[in-house]
């Protein structure tokens, strides 16, 4: 059975998949990353991951995979293939898409970033179907964005597109690894709240999905660290809708996952600061989860496969002319 290796990369763990044509998840597999061990290590487990996924294609679906997607986090070069850097990975200028193609026989391989990657699963597929202009916004660790349009990711000239993390909402504010002071994801991503909320109710282990309990139980603390957070969020919305004029603002996730703790209070920030030349987007939580990037990784897969296949048929040579017919003779 035709099929394709799909693998998302992140910090701790990778989720893989065999993704057949109709979108069908053929066979899934996790795998703990193992940054702990550095960043050659890394590269290795995720070339072997690929490896024995292609194994298992060929002993229980038939035949090896016709491509394979990978998403990665950090700076992605995805014209070169190369994860160009990942401070939670370590690595620097790999060229991955070369080592897991040698590793895979030559099958052709795609690189894309983690956040882009999911968010084109979550246009085609998702939350975002039928929107030709879509802002996907994840909210955990850090905030990152992919801006859809017109089906595909906008990765920007230099492959740093959508980072609305750092997008600057409270001049000042608490110093971010970026260098700057005040950015969104230090302020409203799942880290953020959770760090807030440690500290406001004095319980070191406190976490974002504690807060949101909270704040569903009424406690005034728990409100006040939650509308900042959602304070700081519709800024940083707003920064992007008014740049980008989205159909649909796509929110995923840690955070995302507090539902409509989240959403009520969070739509009705952003549409009062909407002003009269601008049109409110649909806000709208993911649909595909933790899942996204895996299913993104592999539509990239397909699609290599799709143009492979295109290239073939404009490669293919034209009917060879009888060479005793003479197309410029003509009878009498």
């Amino acid at each position: 059975m035709k099929h394709v290796i799909a693998l998302d990369v992140g910090g701790t763990g990778m989720k893989a998949a065999l993704v057949g044509a109709d979108g069908t998840l053929l066979h899934e597999a996790r795998r703990p990353t193992g940054r702990e061990r550095g960043p050659d290590a890394v590269v290795e487990s995720i070339v072997g991951f690929a490896a024995d996924l292609r194994a298992h294609g060929i002993k229980e679906l038939g035949e090896p995979a016709a491509a394979a997607g990978v998403a990665v986090p950090g700076i992605v070069d995805t014209e070169r293939g190369i994860a160009v850097y990942a401070s939670n990975l370590g690595w620097h200028d790999v060229p991955l898409r070369d080592l897991l193609s040698r590793r895979l026989e030559g099958v052709p391989v795609a690189l894309g970033h983690d956040v882009r990657t999911g968010g084109l699963a979550e246009g085609r597929i998702g939350a975002g179907k039928g929107a030709d202009r879509f802002l996907f916004v994840p909210l955990g660790t850090g905030i990152a964005g992919a801006i859809g349009i017109g089906g595909g990711i906008e990765p920007g000239a230099h492959g740093s597109a959508g980072e609305i993390g750092h997008i600057v909402v409270r001049p000042g504010g608490p110093p971010c690894g970026c260098g700057q002071r005040g950015c969104l994801e230090r302020l409203a991503s799942a880290s953020a709240v959770s760090q807030a909320w440690a500290a406001a109710s004095g319980d070191p282990d406190a976490d974002a999905a504690d807060c949101a309990k909270a704040v569903e139980s009424g406690d005034p603390l728990a409100l006040e660290v939650w509308q900042n957070a959602v304070d700081a969020l519709a800024d940083g919305l707003i920064t992007a809708l008014t740049l980008l004029d989205p159909h649909t603002l796509i929110i995923g996730g840690g955070l995302a996952e507090a539902g409509e703790t989240l959403f009520t209070p969070l739509r009705a920030a952003v549409a009062a600061r909407v002003v009269q030349f601008q049109t409110l987007p649909q806000i709208v939580p993911a649909a595909l989860g933790d899942t996204a990037g895996c299913l993104g990784a592999g539509l990239l897969a397909w699609d290599l496969v799709s143009q492979k296949s295109e290239q073939k048929s404009e490669q293919k040579p034209g009917p060879t002319p009888d060479p005793k017919s003479d197309p410029t003779e003509v009878t009498a």
